[in-house]
Formats: C-alpha cells, structure tokens, sequence
C-alpha cells in the first residue's frame, strides 16, 4: 500500500474507531442488561463524540453530521438509562411516557442533517451553481 497523506477527516479515524468500540460496548451492555457497564460507557462515548465533533468544526458537513451522531448517542443513552432503571413507561403528562423524550435528541440530530442537506447541499447550489457547497 502507498502511503498517501492524511486528508482532514481521515487524520481522525483513530479517535472515530475508538468511539465506535466505545459505542458498541454501550449498546452491547444495554442488549445484554450489563447495567453498570452500559451506564459507564456513556461518558466515553458521549465524549469522544464531542470530541471528534470539535475537531471537525471547520467541515460543514462533518460538523453537521458529528452533531447529528452526539444528538442520537445522547437519545439512545437516555433510552437505554430509561430501561435500566424500569423508567420507560413512566407517564409524562398526559400522552406522554418517559422513553418518548428521547425523540428530542433525536429530532435535533435529523433537524441538523435538515439543515445542512436542505441549505448547504440543495438551496446553496441552486443559488449558485458555480459555488460548490462546503463539505
């Protein structure tokens, strides 16, 4: 293999592949109904999301999608906070159970995608076709 050099999203992939051991320990611990395990891995990965978040700030569409990713680890952490501790059908109001609020986060996450896929992806290159959207 030749060594090519790094492109600005590849020079993370270390820290993104770290992030997704992290991940799939959270979710294998919630499948599993590893309570403690489950629950310590929300940090780790809540951080090393935001993490590779910040370094990808500059690049509208890491930026976008990163934040997209911290919304749904922070939906599915609660979701599965939620099962732990026998909460998820806990009413909230009215019409409402707890494990619903999780669709906060995640609604935020697809609103960022919105975002960039409505604005810097269609709207922008409509506006100008010379212009080629931030990536």
């Amino acid at each position: 293999m030749e060594n090519l050099p790094q492109t600005e999203p590849n020079r993370f992939r270390p820290t993104e592949n770290l992030h997704i051991v992290f991940w799939l320990f959270k979710d294998l611990s919630w499948c599993l109904h590893l309570r403690v395990l489950g629950t310590l891995m929300i940090l780790p990965t809540f951080f090393v999301s935001l993490v590779i978040t910040w370094r990808t700030r500059h690049l509208v569409a890491e930026l976008c999608h990163n934040v997209a990713v911290t919304f749904w680890i922070i939906a599915n952490s609660f979701w599965m906070l939620c099962e732990f501790l026998n909460a998820e059908d806990k009413p909230v109001g009215k019409h409402l159970l707890l494990k619903h609020l999780a669709a906060i986060p995640f609604v935020l996450g697809i609103g960022t995608l919105g975002y960039y896929y409505l604005y810097h992806r269609l709207i922008r290159k409509c506006a100008d076709p010379e212009t080629q959207p931030l990536s």
